[in-house]
């Protein structure tokens, strides 16, 4: 018991009220350069908006496979073959023990069971969060070397194996910061950002091109990417950018949020913890994010020129706040609170204010009707522990989650995986799939797969969940 806790050291109307928002419109979905819809971008497809096509594991879920990989795996995508693969971050043993190395895994799709690793170069702590699949089901992310490799797998006589099949040197732009952020636009670059705020370019012939955002401003969240723009989310502002032919990125348009008075607990940065989404008509004509104000508020802007639609408190109570991105579908945003949450001391930014808070979870959904932000439900149940999935296919909100609140250690009890309802915030599912700490999901990210399997790490586990 001490040993695992020693790693987490470092480690509203009617027509609102419809399971189809009003207005629905087609998600943005994903650019050329990625392997599938839906399971190769860490937040669902290109415009974040944490949702999918495919049906989750639903009522008869069940831990169907699940291995021990070594480490914690943040992020896991599918590619065409059907195998998954995650950035893993490796457990080094110490005194504290420490994560430290990032290691690509490939899992068995029938098993769950770990057939090769690749471990890359340690860079910024936890790196190897952010990351995609690109059109040869090959992962792109960045290492500690400055570099952002492309990683493919393949079956040899001797079994399988991982290799770097393309690496693109951004030593030069980024110095000796850590790239946080990476995604793939529609016009065949890869986007990256760092923690001290550079903004770079690479294209399909290696060619990288970089600006730098005002000094202070710093990064901690993926990007979000539309045709005709990329959305850049600092500890200040919320920036939509297009690179030039020249490659470098341009900022479109700039908006200043309140940032309040210091971080929060269930925050990683002081600063909005939300990776921008992308929603609204045509699938990306408006963008929110949930500021960090002493009172947060949900704030959504017209993409094209940054423009206010509408703004609203984010949620009823008083101490709230999120460090995970709204999921979307039409017109409708939905908001975990994260508020509370227990991360690893390593992994977060300077002092909280307070310095520890209950984390007694919920989940709102906030409709944008004419113009205005309507809040539709509110739940006060959902101590949602990883960063959810929002189905279409089945109208279900997938993840695990603790039970219900008591005071003492969070990460001490049953791990569940829950369904919530869409329409009206009611929970529909809850299966138990493991006890923390050992299964502490840590606010990591589940991919839901074709057949209705939700593949989800833990802190020392990767599950594959199924219906």
């Amino acid at each position: 018991m001490r040993r695992l806790l020693s790693i987490f050291a470092v480690l509203l109307t009617v027509a609102v009220c419809l399971a189809a928002p009003a207005h629905a419109a087609p998600p943005v979905g994903s650019p050329p350069g990625v392997a599938t819809a839906w399971t190769s971008l860490m937040h669902g497809d290109a415009a974040s908006t944490d949702s999918t096509d495919l049906p989750g594991p639903g009522r008869t879920a069940r831990v169907a496979a699940s291995s021990v990989p070594g480490g914690v795996c943040a992020a896991t995508f599918v590619g065409t073959d059907g195998y998954p693969v995650s950035l893993c971050t490796a457990y080094v043993d110490g005194a504290p023990p420490q994560v430290a190395t990032p290691v690509v895994t490939l899992f068995d799709p029938a098993t769950a069971q770990v057939l090769a690793k690749l471990p890359l170069t340690k860079g910024g702590l936890l790196g190897g969060v952010y990351g995609y699949l690109d059109e040869r089901n090959r992962v792109v992310v960045a290492d500690g070397s400055g570099a952002i490799l492309h990683v493919g797998h393949r079956r040899t006589a001797h079994g399988w194996t991982l290799t770097v099949d393309r690496r693109d040197d951004i030593s030069k732009q980024i110095g000796g910061d850590s790239v946080t952020g990476l995604a793939p636009d529609f016009d065949g670059r890869t986007w990256f950002v760092t923690t001290r705020g550079v903004v770079g370019t690479v294209d399909a012939a290696g060619r990288v091109a970089a600006m730098h955002l005002p000094k202070g401003e710093r990064l901690g969240n993926g990007l979000t990417v539309r045709p005709t723009g990329v959305s850049v989310l600092t500890t200040h502002a919320l920036y939509e950018m297009r690179a030039g032919d020249d490659g470098v990125p341009r900022t479109v348009w700039r908006h200043a949020y309140d940032r309040g008075p210091a971080r929060k607990p269930g925050q990683l940065t002081w600063g909005s913890g939300t990776t921008p989404t992308y929603f609204g008509p045509g699938g990306d004509a408006w963008v929110a994010i949930v500021d960090s104000a002493r009172i947060p508020r949900l704030h959504v802007l017209d993409a094209d020129t940054g423009a206010p639609i509408c703004s609203i408190r984010a949620f009823t109570s008083a101490r709230q706040g999120t460090e995970n991105s709204p999921m979307a579908w039409g017109n409708s945003l939905v908001i975990p609170s994260t508020y509370g949450f227990q991360y690893p001391p390593m992994a977060v930014t300077g002092p909280s204010r307070p310095a520890t808070a209950p984390f007694t979870g919920g989940m709102t959904r906030i409709d944008v009707v004419d113009g205005t932000c309507t809040r539709v439900w509110e739940n006060h149940r959902d101590r949602m522990a990883t960063l959810p999935r929002l189905s279409r296919a089945d109208g279900l909100i997938h993840g695990l989650a603790y039970g219900p609140y008591r005071p003492g250690p969070q990460q001490v009890g049953p791990v569940n995986y829950v369904g919530v309802d869409f329409a009206t915030g009611e929970r529909i599912v809850t299966k138990k799939v493991g006890d923390a700490p050992f299964d502490e999901p840590m606010q990591l990210t589940g991919m839901i797969g074709p057949g209705g399997v939700l593949w989800q790490g833990t802190v020392t586990r990767m599950l594959k969940i199924a219906g």
